[in-house]
């Protein structure tokens, strides 16, 4: 496919990236065409890329979040590591950077320093808890995060709290911050105007957490940790059907609830039942709801359970592992598996959920580190003896 169909071909973005959620962001980026240089640290570079070594040696994390980009290292103590920085970003539309607090300010690369010369320069800035208020100083990460939001008070069972299964706050903060270099990219096309942009990966999950905190402020307290019991919907969970496996299912309205009262449950005088008349009443009284649930769940093998369901139009699913998930039929026959290299080998990767229609997504290798370092350079003007003496000084 042609560079010039890609919906972002034509945007450079620099991005001093590590971790999730700057990484995240690019990706999606690049996804669309731009071009992303991701400046790293000569040597090891982004520390993400050893969180683990199950890719074919390379971490997890790494591969998800950093195909089709060019890997740059660079050591910005050194100046001559700041001027070629500087340099890249007076030919960039975008500077992405998530470093640790105050850093950026330390190296001359905050906001108010890198768009005085730039006025045209989109810088993104992610950081923890805000670069202003109280807590700007302090380290943050996604568990750091998930629990001062109070997510991992909401996630678990009665018996105790869990995180969430993913980097659920790094993964917020990379989606706004994507869609806000998005709007601004569009802002300065249509009025010349370059607005910086910042996230923080706290007020990123506490917008996720509107539910909740409403539910909580005018009801008076939150809603329970019910495991995979949806708190304020019932029935709504899993159930363990007669062969050991658990089966989902969900009620969202009344006529659903008559339903299942009438066909699956065999019991249609429950839709007048006073306890279960409303769904309010529903969640009141969730414990008696469950235990009839249950007796006619164990009747029954799951497979059987999830064709009797989804006869009555009553939304339902198996509990995948991540294995079965890998497999889904829905995956293979709707195409979104796609290959892609990685250093000494390829992997499976998704497409990106968003199509544009007729604009396939850029799906380009994961780089080694320093991969695209000596063709950046010369980009710049750099001559082969002078890398040389920068590589022989630490400098790349």
């Amino acid at each position: 496919m042609s560079v010039q169909r890609y919906p972002l071909a034509g945007v450079t973005v620099v991005s001093l990236e590590q971790a999730v959620a700057a990484p995240y962001a690019t990706r999606q980026l690049a996804d669309l065409g731009a071009r992303v240089i991701k400046v790293e640290r000569p040597g090891g570079g982004d520390f993400a890329r050893r969180y683990d070594t199950t890719v074919h040696g390379h971490s997890s994390y790494f591969v998800w979040l950093n195909r089709s980009k060019e890997s740059l290292t660079l050591d910005l103590k050194d100046p001559r590591g700041r001027e070629i920085l500087n340099e890249l970003l007076d030919g960039a539309d975008v500077f992405v950077q998530n470093l640790a607090p105050g850093a950026a300010g330390r190296l001359g690369l905050d906001t108010a320093t890198v768009t005085g010369r730039r006025p045209g320069l989109i810088p993104c800035t992610i950081s923890g808890w805000g670069t202003t208020g109280p807590w700007a100083d302090r380290k943050a990460y996604d568990l750091l995060v998930q629990c001062q939001t109070g997510l991992v008070s909401l996630t678990g069972t009665p018996e105790g709290t869990a995180r969430t299964g993913i980097s659920v706050a790094d993964i917020a903060a990379g989606m706004y911050a994507y869609s806000g270099i998005l709007t601004a990219l569009y802002t300065r096309a249509v009025t010349g105007e370059a607005h910086p942009v910042e996230v923080s990966l706290f007020e990123a999950l506490a917008e996720w957490m509107g539910q909740p905190a409403y539910y909580t402020r005018h009801g008076g307290t939150q809603p329970p940790r019910l495991g995979t019991q949806h708190a304020t919907i019932a029935p709504y969970g899993t159930y363990e059907a007669a062969d050991g496996k658990e089966v989902l299912f969900s009620i969202q309205n009344e006529r659903e609830w008559a339903a299942l009262c009438a066909e699956f449950l065999g019991r249609p005088e429950l839709v007048g039942d006073p306890r279960f008349a409303t769904a309010s009443d529903r969640v009141a009284h969730r414990d008696e709801l469950n235990a009839i649930v249950a007796a006619r769940f164990a009747r029954t093998g799951s497979d059987e359970i999830l064709k009797d369901l989804e006869a009555i139009g009553i939304a339902c699913a198996g509990v995948n592992d991540v294995a079965a998930f890998l497999d889904h039929p829905v995956l293979a026959a709707r195409g979104r598996w796609t290959e892609v290299g990685v250093p000494g080998g390829t992997v499976q990767a998704l497409l990106p959920p968003a199509d544009l229609a007729g604009l396939p997504a850029r799906m380009d290798p994961v780089p080694a580190v320093g991969e695209h370092t000596g063709a950046i350079l010369a980009e710049l003007g750099r001559s082969d003896e002078e890398v040389s003496a920068l590589r022989a000084d630490g400098v790349v």
